[in-house]
């Protein structure tokens, strides 16, 4: 495994680099997605953001642009606020049978009154590149990792780029959703860790980070993980995203943690970068099996 650069802040802690990291694996992508292109397919993503939240349509473009970058082909579903549950997975099914398409990501999250469930169920498996059908989430849960949920693979990635080995680690992961904690807790124990999960409802979360050699969050709470949280030498990975006047910040309190942490993600610049590699990677596997 080629060690990946690390930026130190002082003698312990090392900077998870989620941004160098993702664009070495783009680097790595493109001569996939030209073979590919030899063979007469164009890996296709087609993304559909409901609504005019800022933060979607940001990372919508985000993923256009990954797209552009290593030459796949992509589309994108602008649907207005008012759009029904219905005429959503009436657009999911004829994207199922588009040939030009082979991943199908709907923008999160979607308006209060069309069922999560019952969208990511109307994707295809073999599109569901975003990894939420319960195929395959079940499929990880048997330990067959084809595609994965993509920030929980993005973690687990950045993690080994840095060679941080998590068999017989106490892992603390503070998110039990559907796009985080669930998928992710699976990926651990599939790498023998010891895997605590925690939600809003937990009962003196600070006893459990506190026992934690890796934690893992993503609540969207700023500062929601103090200094006093973690042990030294904790590996701290902060999928949070939330916007304080103007400035994206994660769920730790990054200038206190930093001081007891061994390892640790910026926010921005972590988790979100690897997620948009690990979208593009499961494209084009999913290119690959077509």
């Amino acid at each position: 495994m080629q060690e990946v650069s690390c930026l130190r802040l002082n003698m312990a802690v090392v900077i998870l680099d989620g941004k160098a990291t993702a664009e070495k694996i783009k680097a790595q992508l493109k001569p996939k997605v030209d073979a590919l292109k030899r063979r007469g397919v164009t890996p296709g993503l087609a993304a559909v953001l409901i609504g005019d939240n800022p933060s979607s349509q940001l990372y919508v473009k985000l993923k256009q642009k990954a797209c552009d970058d290593v030459g796949m082909y992509s589309e994108k579903h602008e649907l207005s606020e008012s759009t029904t549950e219905k005429e959503l997975i009436k657009l999911i099914e004829k994207l199922n049978s588009n040939k030009k398409v082979h991943g199908i990501l709907v923008q999160m999250p979607l308006p209060k009154y069309i069922s999560v469930k019952s969208v990511v169920k109307a994707i295809a498996p073999e599109k569901d590149v975003d990894g939420f059908n319960p195929y395959n989430n079940g499929a990880v849960m048997d330990g067959e990792e084809f595609l994965v949920s993509a920030t929980p693979k993005g973690v687990i990635r950045l993690l080994e780029e840095y060679g941080i080995g998590l068999e017989g680690k106490e892992v603390v992961v503070v998110n039990h959703t559907i796009v985080l904690g669930r998928p992710l807790s699976m990926l651990l124990m599939n790498r023998n860790a010891t895997v605590i999960v925690c939600n809003h409802k937990t009962r003196d979360l600070k006893g459990h980070t506190l026992k934690a050699e890796v934690l893992i969050t993503g609540v969207g709470k700023p500062k929601l993980i103090t200094g006093d949280m973690v042990k030294e030498g904790c590996v701290v990975v902060d999928a949070g995203i939330s916007v304080i006047d103007g400035k994206v910040v994660g769920d730790v309190d990054f200038e206190a943690v930093k001081e007891k942490a061994s390892h640790i993600t910026p926010v921005p610049g972590g988790v979100g970068p690897m997620t948009i590699a690990m979208l593009l990677e499961n494209t084009i596997l999913a290119a690959s099996r077509k």
